[in-house]
């Protein structure tokens, strides 16, 4: 009996809970006190330019639980990119601290990164950065080969994620045969194969018509929902951040509740 992604996620991701209660446990924690799966306090992050220093974020706070669905808004150049660059152990911060699923990733090597968000994150791109000479289903596996998973596994899983995303008819296209939504809907296929925690979205419908992108987000509500998936959305579209279970705004180097 073959097991769906959605209950081979569920498994996967009750297994690391209760390693991570167990680890809370040894600390003389009680085990109900699950800590939040995003944890930053204090963070700064400084650029040297040739006009001098320039700020983008200043003590910069926030505490995502698992489960919730936030939405971050903001002007262009704000930060809200770099913010999650920084989420997913992709940048560093210059002060401050960054715990992802209780990882302090800010003190992890390039290669102890590159394992971390193999294993616990979910990128989805404004654009989605699938490889042209590739099928879609080849595509969607090429994070669980990158994790050295046996080829026949890994398409195994990756068809089963088209089919939960409705691209089963589609698996053996090639990204340039595929319209927009198709593509960006293979690329959320392809974050979510390795059934991680923290799904990080940046503008993942910025580039698509109106009634494509409220489909998109649609599939991101409903995947979201039944893989347990705790999930950040960079956007412009106030609309769809008001769906979130919380939206925020990122101003002046910080963040702050949506008016």
């Amino acid at each position: 009996m073959q097991t769906s992604p959605a209950a081979a996620a569920q498994a996967t991701r009750s297994a690391r809970e209760s390693e991570l209660r167990t680890q809370g446990q040894e600390q003389g924690r009680e085990e109900s006190a699950v800590p939040a799966l995003i944890q930053v306090s204090g963070l700064q992050k400084t650029y040297q330019t040739a006009r001098g220093t320039l700020t983008l974020f200043r003590d910069l706070n926030l505490q995502v639980e698992a489960g919730e669905m936030v939405a971050i808004v903001g002007q262009s150049g704000a930060g809200k990119s770099t913010l999650l660059h920084m989420l997913g152990a992709l940048d560093t911060p210059s002060a401050g601290t960054v715990y992802c699923a209780s990882t302090d990733v800010a003190k992890l090597s390039a290669r102890e990164a590159a394992v971390f968000r193999n294993r616990e994150i979910g990128y989805v791109w404004q654009f989605h950065y699938l490889l042209p000479e590739f099928s879609a289903l080849e595509n969607v596996a090429m994070p669980l080969l990158a994790r050295g998973t046996a080829k026949r596994e890994a398409l195994a899983a990756a068809a089963k994620w088209l089919s939960e995303v409705g691209l089963a008819d589609r698996s053996d296209h090639r990204p340039g045969e595929l319209s927009g939504g198709e593509q960006q809907r293979v690329a959320l296929a392809r974050a979510l194969v390795n059934n991680p925690r923290l799904l990080l979205a940046d503008e993942p419908t910025g580039d698509l018509d109106e009634t494509t992108a409220g489909r998109v987000f649609d599939l991101i509500e409903r995947l979201h929902a039944s893989h347990g998936l705790t999930s950040i959305l960079v956007t412009h579209n106030l609309e769809l951040a008001g769906r979130c279970t919380r939206a925020l705004r990122l101003e002046s180097g910080r963040l702050g509740p949506l008016a």
